[in-house]
């Protein structure tokens, strides 16, 4: 089994530091958590400098899922900006108007942001069809994350969507478990083979976005329990010959 990966979602270079001293592997940086939109690209340049992690950004200019060929040519642009200033990735995800992945955008933006990585974001789980949604993302070039629930609802909710998805090899590689996630789901997505992970208002005192900034302490918690389950999930070493 490999090692666990921990995202954590910052706002500012210092919830980066605090992340990195906590011991994250990567973040995820947005503008702000009451919308979810993209950051401006100063802000990316300040979160790179503050730490050595690498960076994804969150390419989303309305609250909706859907986006327009106005904004996609904006999101184009910022992509490209976030790149040079030192991100390793982008994150998003665009359905169409019947609810279902719209891998046109989602390839117009792979392609600008190619060889970078990328990361489709939760919109896949208010898909109508989870399963044909997962047969069209794992096709996608250069994907290499997909931040799921399990439900619009939150990993409460879709615990059990998300392990049973897990039984197919591509979408457990792919699957990178968030959105209202507890200590308490881990022990069930690391048994069902998933090792991402992806926390936000979990690592701030409180959970608030405006009165808390990310808590080293608190990150730490977090690295040590994914650590101990996936340590304690991995299978024995082969005997030697």
């Amino acid at each position: 089994m490999t090692d666990p990966l921990l995202e954590v979602v910052v706002l500012h270079a210092a919830d980066a530091e605090a992340a990195q001293e906590g011991g994250a592997d990567r973040l995820e940086v947005v503008g702000s958590h009451a919308d979810g939109l993209s950051p401006e690209p100063a802000v990316v340049s300040s979160v790179v400098r503050a730490c050595e992690l690498p960076v994804r950004v969150v390419l989303r200019l309305n609250t909706g899922l859907s986006t327009t060929g106005a904004e996609l040519t904006r999101l184009v642009a910022l992509a490209e900006s976030y790149l040079a200033a030192g991100a390793e990735g982008v994150a998003c995800g665009f359905l169409d108007h019947d609810l279902e992945v719209d891998v046109e955008v989602a390839r117009v933006v792979a392609e600008a942001v190619a060889p970078a990585p990328w990361t489709f974001h939760r919109a896949i789980d208010a898909t109508l069809d989870r399963r044909r949604s997962w047969r069209r993302v794992v096709e996608l070039p250069g994907i290499d994350a997909v931040l799921s629930a399990g439900s619009p609802l939150g990993v409460q909710e879709g615990l059990d969507e998300l392990t049973s998805a897990a039984a197919d090899p591509r979408v457990c590689a792919l699957t990178m478990a968030g959105g209202g996630l507890r200590p308490e789901h881990v022990p069930w997505l690391v048994r069902a083979g998933i090792s991402s992970f992806h926390v936000g208002a979990a690592v701030r005192p409180g959970g608030s976005w405006s009165k808390a900034y990310v808590d080293t302490g608190y990150v730490r918690s977090w690295r040590l329990l994914l650590d101990d389950e996936m340590a304690a999930y991995a299978p024995p070493p082969e005997p030697s010959r």
